[in-house]
């Protein structure tokens, strides 16, 4: 029998190793898992899946009952808890008698929730998750301490998950404080792992035969706090790993995307014309009540520095509407800037209040037919931006990294150096290569160009 569910705060591993537990209670066992929110939370996940994989534990495939589920949660909004919610009374469910772990952001702010939930066996915090397996083979064999929670380490991971592509985080926490963001209580501060440990986990990825990495964290424009580096450094360093073809990099602040950055990807080996960008508002009343680092004026900047050295550039930009403060006439001018600047995708969040931000102290409450109404107009915007940004290199050749598809399907997605999504007849011979396509018209579903082979 597994460990019984108890009352409590939340649960820390001992400070023994795995060495010194019986790890071989893990052999054999089918693990489930399921993750909610960000890429970095999906990194994490995968690795912890590589790491019970060699303890002998393998995923349980479809209509098997796991003996260990894992889920790692978000809390980035309500609804967010409300899935973390709903997916570990599911999972529950579908697997009885279960060890079951939860872990992530949700766990870290309401791991009393999450404890008094039946069938939870362990919570985990974020500085407790980068321990996880001690910390399940405690659980599991009752041998455990109660410790409260402090976020300070750094856990390394480096993860392709279910796709072609590599994630490699570099960074985690943040340091900013911004008013509607509970981010700095749920993972911490700003800390990071070496350069050095960053290019050796990158050649990690080429003797497995990796094309493709992602640059991911919560700040990753903050890197070097913990080691006196910088993410330029970084950047250089990664871009002499000989083997891989393509870098990305994920969300990184305006304020942090330095003009060196962005010409020094320009002249790159290998670092890709694509940006994921944060506005979160096109008004700069707005920014202010975020407690945002930059205007608009900044932001303006950044992307026509981007277009003028990488004119066929995907920038992606995150938004939030209908935050505290946000009035009808604050909204019209972000939307106006929105529209005005030449990005090619816009993610768009509705505001959700979150307990303990300085946002609820903001005067002006947008109510929830003024945040969907806010939220579609911005998705059209999006979705006509993109479609444009499309429509440029139809008739162009680009080269496409193809994804694995099942050999059942007919065709197989890959994307180019500038990140449009492209489809192709299916050869799984091409499974993770970089191929010349010339880009055709819109696909059925309209998300993707079809391409040919050239």
């Amino acid at each position: 029998m597994f460990l019984q569910r108890y009352d409590i705060f939340s649960y820390l591993c001992t400070q023994s190793t795995t060495e010194m537990i019986d790890s071989s209670i893990l052999q054999g066992k089918k693990a489930a898992f399921f993750t909610l929110g960000c890429k970095l939370n999906f990194v994490e996940t995968s690795s912890v899946a590589q790491q019970l994989e060699r303890y002998g534990v393998r995923k349980a495939q479809k209509g098997e009952v796991a003996d260990l589920v894992v889920v790692n949660t978000c809390s980035v909004t309500e609804v967010a808890d409300h899935k973390c919610r709903q997916a570990i009374h599911r999972l529950v469910k579908a697997h009885p008698g279960a060890f079951v772990v939860v872990t992530g952001c949700y766990a870290q702010l309401k791991p009393q929730d999450i404890i008094e939930t039946e069938g939870v066996d362990l919570v985990l915090g974020s500085e407790q998750k980068g321990n996880i397996i001690p910390a399940i083979l405690n659980g599991m064999t009752g041998a455990y301490t109660v410790k409260t929670a402090d976020i300070k380490t750094f856990a390394e991971s480096c993860s392709r998950g279910d796709r072609t592509r590599y994630f490699l985080k570099v960074q985690d926490g943040c340091n900013y404080y911004c008013t509607y963001c509970t981010i700095p209580i749920a993972r911490g501060r700003s800390r990071n792992g070496s350069i050095a440990s960053m290019v050796q986990q990158a050649e990690h990825v080429v003797q497995e035969g990796g094309k493709e990495i992602v640059i991911t964290g919560v700040n990753i424009g903050d890197f070097g706090r913990s080691t006196g580096e910088t993410f330029f450094d970084l950047v250089k360093a990664l871009d002499g790993v000989e083997g891989i073809e393509r870098y990305r990099i994920s969300s990184i602040e305006p304020n942090l995307l330095t003009d060196e950055i962005i010409e020094y990807c320009a002249q790159s080996r290998a670092f890709m014309p694509h940006f994921h960008i944060p506005l979160q508002s096109g008004c700069d009343e707005v920014l202010k009540l975020m407690h945002r680092k930059y205007d608009t004026a900044l932001f303006h900047h950044k992307i026509e520095k981007i277009r003028s050295v990488m004119p066929d550039a995907f920038i992606g930009v995150d938004v939030i509407v209908g935050t505290r403060g946000e009035t009808e006439e604050y909204f019209q001018q972000a939307y106006d800037f929105m529209e005005s600047v030449d990005v090619s995708q816009y993610h768009v969040f509705s505001y959700s209040e979150r307990p303990g931000t300085k946002a609820l102290e903001i005067p002006h409450v947008v109510t929830p037919q003024e945040k969907h109404e806010r939220s579609q107009r911005v998705l059209a915007l999006s979705t006509q931006k993109t479609r444009d940004f499309y429509s440029r290199f139809i008739g162009s050749i680009r080269p496409v990294l193809l994804e694995h598809a099942s050999p059942r399907k007919p065709v197989m997605n890959g994307f180019t150096d500038n990140y449009i999504r492209v489809e192709v007849p299916n050869m799984t011979e091409l499974d993770n290569q970089i191929v010349n396509v010339q880009l055709g018209d819109f696909n059925k579903e309209g998300d993707a160009l079809k391409g040919e082979l050239i």
